[in-house]
């Protein structure tokens, strides 16, 4: 709840500022999931009060995007109506991408404003903006109708993921970074109690959301299983069972790192607190699990949910075959050509000097 007429007068002129929420380790994995019951209601009930208020936003409905990145792939992306531009006063120029900021917006006849570092502190509520906020339209997840069609024979290694009621935007955030990254082709997120996409999530994705697409469904369960009809795997996550947790016999659990992608797969993540839902959680056709490298104490015996997506991800997305060889050579030399070959690396050498194989053709003749 915002306090004082002050900070009101500050956020209805300037299109609010986002919400501030701390991350929260969980078990997607405990002893009362099986007893029918959604463990961790308590702690996410206190989230739901003290770190998930709405974003203030201005009349208009406009609200504040923050950060270097966010603020340059959203006009990139042109996908947000922008009002305003600020950019930091003082600084000894504008160069690189805060000048290509800049004439972004004057091309596109934004207004742009120069404050005072304190009074852009003041405008994102001390988050870190990087000198540079804008005042936009809301970013909105589109029905999962709108994905297209994708059919299992189109391409075997198709890979979605399906978040259920994740609540955390720094969460939410890093979790479409990491999927973005590695090359996930659609993430579809429960609408019900899921966080939305607000500035938090933008600048904990590094700008990632302003230009991919996340969808929703209203309702998950049916999702799946019509996917799951179509051919595609379902494929849950839970944390690793300790001998305290009984095995499920209707789900196999494996490894992540014994898992082969051999077909279109969802990969399905639960939320901060609780994890999958028993109804999801008997939707999937597989669970899989991270092993911890050593014997844990009660309490961390799980990851936080971003950590766990990357971990997952990238050891289903080290398996993707559709990158060439060669392609993946270009990914790891970038524009400029190598300096590694097939017969070893290759040494700089004096222009007035000659490899050794040079020298031996010149005596051999």
């Amino acid at each position: 709840m915002l306090q004082g007429s002050s900070t009101m007068a500050l956020l209805s002129a300037l299109g609010g500022a986002t919400c501030r929420c701390s991350g929260h380790l969980a078990r997607h994995f405990s002893q009362t999931a099986w007893r029918g019951e959604r463990p961790g209601g308590e702690e996410l009930r206190r989230l739901l009060l003290d770190d998930l208020a709405p974003t203030p936003r201005s009349a208009s409905g406009l609200e504040l995007l923050f950060g270097l990145s966010p603020c340059l792939l959203a006009l990139r992306a042109a996908r947000r109506r922008v009002a305003r531009l600020f950019l930091q006063a003082g600084r000894s120029g504008l160069q690189g991408e805060r000048a290509e900021l800049l004439r972004v917006a004057e091309a596109r006849d934004i207004p742009v404003l120069r404050p005072r570092r304190q009074k852009l502190d003041a405008l994102c509520r001390h988050q870190v903006h990087q000198g540079v906020c804008m005042e936009v339209s809301p970013l909105r997840p589109r029905p999962w109708t709108e994905a297209g069609e994708a059919r299992p024979g189109d391409d075997p290694q198709q890979l979605w993921l399906v978040l259920e009621e994740l609540q955390d935007p720094r969460n939410l955030g890093a979790v479409l970074r990491s999927a973005h990254f590695l090359g996930v082709d659609k993430v579809i997120t429960s609408r019900r109690n899921s966080c939305p996409l607000t500035p938090v999530v933008s600048k904990a994705s590094a700008g990632a959301v302003e230009v991919m697409d996340v969808f929703f469904t209203d309702d998950l369960d049916g999702f799946l299983q019509a996917k799951a009809q179509q051919g595609w795997l379902v494929v849950g996550t839970v944390g690793c069972p300790g001998p305290e947790i009984p095995p499920s016999s209707e789900v196999p659990i494996t490894s992540c790192l014994e898992f082969l992608w051999d077909r279109p797969t969802l990969l399905v993540l639960g939320n901060e607190g609780s994890g999958l839902s028993p109804e999801v959680q008997s939707s999937c056709q597989l669970l899989l699990t991270i092993l911890p490298g050593r014997q844990l104490p009660p309490g961390l015996e799980s990851l936080n949910v971003s950590v766990a997506a990357g971990i997952l991800l990238h050891s289903i997305c080290s398996q993707r075959k559709g990158i060439p060889e060669e392609g993946k050579r270009g990914l790891l030399q970038g524009p400029r050509e190598s300096s590694v070959t097939a017969e070893g690396p290759r040494v700089a050498q004096d222009p007035g000097q000659s490899s050794g194989s040079e020298k031996v053709r010149r005596d051999g003749g």
